[in-house]
């Protein structure tokens, strides 16, 4: 047979084997049957692996392009791995009943193939955005498919207690998706492990994208990646060419999942002391992940606002610090960070010549300058708003000044309450929606109109009452498109939210208060996540509502509209100017 054939042949038997593994870990999560412990379930669990283990040999042997061994070669090294551990924990157990040590090996197992059908679906991903060539589109469609797939998955009846109908399902998957940590269900109580981990999973490739995981992979196995791709990713990761745009891809990933195993560390020593979290070991991964992420879910019933963690200061300074790192944006961090690098140079390699140009970008000084400031005013604001209210409970300087720092941190799109917003004074309220709306910077895991908008928007209003054309700072000038793109953001952003407001408030019984729908609008369009306690008694079309308002929040209507709308620019003409009045 001429080895074209025999590749095709492969790749419909790869394709079968997709669809095997796909129905086994549906049946083996989805659904908790007593003989999912059995040991016939077992033994089909290790004739998958090592089926799958021959396969992939196979087509080692048979595929004729290096890419495709690659991917065979890293897919062999995975189930082998899992089955060498398997054997491993085996002969540990040796002296047990066989039916013990086959119950000891079976997550094991599980986690291969839950790993290896991952690998796979990235694969089909990326095909997808390969053959459809609209970036915009592909990003939307993307965050799209994720959460109605996510849908599917906490609808099975492992995920939650007492089953959940889809609405509720697809409220939840887009919220995580999304990073947004609005909930209708308590996420503690009424969904199970499983649940959260699909959860958990959700948040992660919602926050950084599953086209910058999609890329990380393609890069992984190929080492390099198509035009196609390379246009599809670099808006998403904020990368102005296409020469670097994959390492850049790979080092997000590898950058983002350092930093939340950090903070999972930090996480786990700071709760040593607290008796009411059971499995402090997923706990700490799962607040580092949704705090990096700025998702502001929580496992504990009452979130972060929980009696045993509401005084915990250190692990409130940790969710902080994941908060505003996840905020800023991996762009600013690496910006410093090859700051740091040539400055340590310019000190060792005094000898050396190289250009003096500026490092630190436009971009980073607004960000941080605006970061800093809302930040800090945010702060003192809360800190004395609420010194006679909220902060009633704590009696230390130390925790009156954490809990304003998180009171200024947390509307920054993360969403994580450490107290009752409910009780808080109209005027903090006022200021909370003011922050949730400007949210957190371009390129990061929050939302928002993003500060590098409001900082423009001010900026260009300052310029204009000085009667001057354009807008100058730091020795740079902005170009009119980054002007008339947050202008655009501004406005949009305003309507989608009047919009949601009206909806909620027909919705709603008439006695609904104007602030408490403005509030809930304000945080799904930012992705926050923060509720006057609202999000659980909303009625079934009022969740659409939300669960539209936080896709379009998440996802950019103006990339959406840029996607549909945009074509190329052949002006050769140009119309007669003449001005209107705008006082």
């Amino acid at each position: 047979m001429p080895k074209l054939k025999k590749q095709s042949l492969l790749n419909y038997v790869y394709r079968f084997f997709d669809i095997i593994v796909l129905f086994f870990i549906v049946f083996d999560f989805g659904y908790d049957h007593a003989d999912n412990y059995t040991s016939p379930h077992v033994f089909w669990l290790i004739a998958l692996s090592i089926l799958l283990l021959a396969f992939n040999t196979l087509k080692l042997f048979i595929y004729k392009y290096k890419n495709n061994k690659r991917v065979a070669i890293v897919n062999i090294a995975i189930i082998s791995l899992l089955l060498v551990t398997s054997i491993l924990v085996s002969l540990t157990h040796i002296n047990n009943d066989y039916h013990f040590i086959l119950q000891k090996i079976k997550p094991i197992l599980e986690l291969g193939l839950i790993l290896y059908f991952l690998l796979r679906l990235l694969v089909l991903v990326r095909y997808i955005y390969e053959v459809y060539f609209n970036p915009a589109i592909v990003f939307v469609g993307s965050f799209l498919i994720l959460a109605i797939l996510g849908a599917f998955l906490l609808m099975l009846p492992s995920a939650t207690l007492n089953g959940i109908t889809f609405t509720n399902a697809l409220f939840t998957a887009t919220s995580a998706v999304c990073v947004t940590g609005l909930a209708v269900l308590d996420t503690s109580h009424d969904f199970t492990v499983i649940g959260q981990s699909i959860i958990l999973v959700l948040i992660q490739l919602g926050g950084l994208g599953i086209l910058t995981f999609t890329s990380f992979f393609a890069f992984f196995f190929r080492g390099s990646s198509s035009f196609k791709e390379g246009l599809n990713t670099k808006d998403f990761i904020a990368q102005d060419g296409l020469k670097d745009v994959f390492r850049a891809a790979l080092n997000v990933v590898i950058f983002t999942m350092s930093l939340e195993l950090i903070g999972a560390l930090f996480i786990y020593f700071s709760i040593q002391g607290n008796s009411v979290i059971q499995d402090k070991l997923f706990f700490s991964i799962f607040h580092s992940i949704s705090a990096f992420c700025n998702a502001g879910f929580s496992i504990l019933p009452s979130g972060l606002f929980e009696e045993s963690i509401r005084f915990n200061y250190g692990f409130q300074w940790v969710i902080m610090m994941l908060i505003i790192f996840g905020g800023l944006g991996h762009n600013i961090i690496f910006n410093f960070y090859k700051k740091i690098k040539v400055s340590l140079f310019e000190i060792f390699e005094r000898d050396a010549v190289h250009k003096r140009i500026p490092i630190i970008t436009l971009n980073t000084k607004i960000v941080i300058y605006t970061t800093s400031i809302l930040l800090f005013v945010g702060w003192v604001f809360f800190f004395i708003s609420e010194y006679n209210n909220t902060m009633l409970e704590h009696t230390t300087i130390i925790g009156k000044l954490t809990n304003a720092a998180f009171n200024s941190v947390s509307p920054r799109t993360a969403g994580f309450n450490v107290i009752d917003y409910s009780n808080m004074t109209i005027p903090s309220l006022l200021f909370v929606i003011f922050l949730m709306w400007i949210g957190a910077s371009p390129a990061s895991t929050g939302g928002g109109i993003k500060t590098s908008t409001f900082a423009l928007a001010t900026l260009n209003i300052i310029a204009t009452a000085k009667g001057k054309s354009r807008i100058e700072i730091f020795g740079k000038r902005f170009s009119a498109e980054s002007t008339s793109r947050a202008f655009a953001i501004l406005c949009i952003s305003l309507i989608v939210i009047g919009f949601s407001i009206m909806a909620l408030l027909i919705f709603e019984p008439k006695d609904t208060p104007l602030l408490t729908a403005a509030f809930e609008c304000f945080s799904a369009y930012s992705t926050v996540g923060l509720s006057l306690n609202f999000t659980p008694t909303l009625t079934e079309p009022s969740k659409y509502v939300i669960i539209l308002v936080m896709f379009i929040g998440r996802i950019g209507m103006l990339n959406l509209m840029i996607g549909l709308l945009r074509q190329i620019n052949h002006q050769f003409y140009e119309y007669p100017k003449e001005n209107i009045l705008i006082n």
